[in-house]
């Protein structure tokens, strides 16, 4: 019995620090895209998370691996590079308070597309606290009620970054379920590993033709020490505790907690980049977080 709490406490332990370390990562992506070509931003973050998933393959066996890694693994990557370009255009839009909380879309999407991918169902109180991130998702903008109830929904539909946020929380539904695939036939830190690699190898030529002459002016003036390093720090540590999460747990549960990121973007909004109606957002942001802890309390 002691294992099983043990199991089930080390799952939402690692998820937490998947949300904190994303969380962190985009703040700091966030500054770097105010200075920076945001291709260039988004293929240095991926690049400087690689050297720390590097080592986690020297303390891990070679898994053995079989179709259905290669299935998921070879899906994943399209969805995945489409998934970082509308992120990264998302983040520089908008607000990151605004921006970052459609993420808990996510484990909606996943109620559907993680039984038809992978067979996992939601319990009744799981899919009550998915509704009520929803109903957060809502509120964010409710300081517009005064013109119409349905103001914040139309609101909502305005604002770019929210928009193109919400296609990348549908599409990391799919990733993230083709991913617990992908690591039920081989390993967490293999996947996240060769994974991202092929992230990079791909993402590579977009990135430097998308943001040719951005590079050479960035590294001229030494400025990636300070404004990419952080974020790819970061990152790396979201890749590795997001893995190991998955590897324990349902995929929709570990979406759904490591979606507390929201919650501390909200606040790296106001704290670092003096974002207002910030608590409106935050609102809507802790109503979300509700919904997390009856989606945890489900699992």
């Amino acid at each position: 019995m002691n294992a099983v709490y043990i199991m089930h406490f080390s799952w939402v332990i690692l998820s937490l620090i998947s949300a904190f370390t994303l969380a962190t990562s985009d703040a700091f992506t966030k500054k770097a895209l105010t200075t920076n070509n945001e291709y260039i931003v988004a293929w240095m973050r991926l690049v400087l998370s690689l050297p720390l998933l590097f080592v986690t393959l020297l303390f891990i066996p070679f898994p053995k691996i079989d179709k259905y890694f290669y299935i998921a693994f070879l899906t994943s990557i399209p969805l995945e590079i489409l998934s970082i370009i509308l992120y990264i255009k998302a983040l520089r839009l908008s607000p990151l308070s605004l921006t970052l909380p459609f993420l808990a879309l996510t484990p909606l999407f996943l109620i559907f597309v993680s039984y038809i991918i992978v067979g996992e169902k939601i319990s009744l109180m799981g899919c009550l606290g998915i509704l009520l991130i929803v109903l957060g998702s809502y509120t964010l903008n409710i300081s517009q009620v005064k013109e119409g109830i349905l103001e914040p929904i139309r609101a909502i539909s305005k604002e770019k970054g929210s928009i193109l946020m919400i296609g990348v929380a549908l599409i990391y539904s799919i990733t993230s379920s083709l991913g617990k695939m992908a690591i039920k036939h081989s390993s967490a830190l293999f996947f996240g590993a060769t994974y991202f690699t092929a992230l990079v190898l791909i993402f590579t030529p977009i990135a430097l033709y998308k943001g040719r002459g951005a590079l050479k002016d960035l590294l001229n003036k030494h400025l990636y020490t300070q404004s990419l390093l952080l974020p790819g720090i970061f990152y790396s540590f979201m890749v590795i505790s997001h893995m190991l999460a998955m590897s324990i747990a349902k995929v929709a549960y570990v979406i759904s907690v490591k979606r507390m990121s929201l919650l501390i973007g909200v606040l790296y909004g106001w704290l670092f980049f003096r974002e207002e109606n910030i608590r409106e957002r935050l609102f809507g942001a802790m109503l979300m977080f509700t919904g997390f802890v009856l989606v945890v309390t489900a699992s």
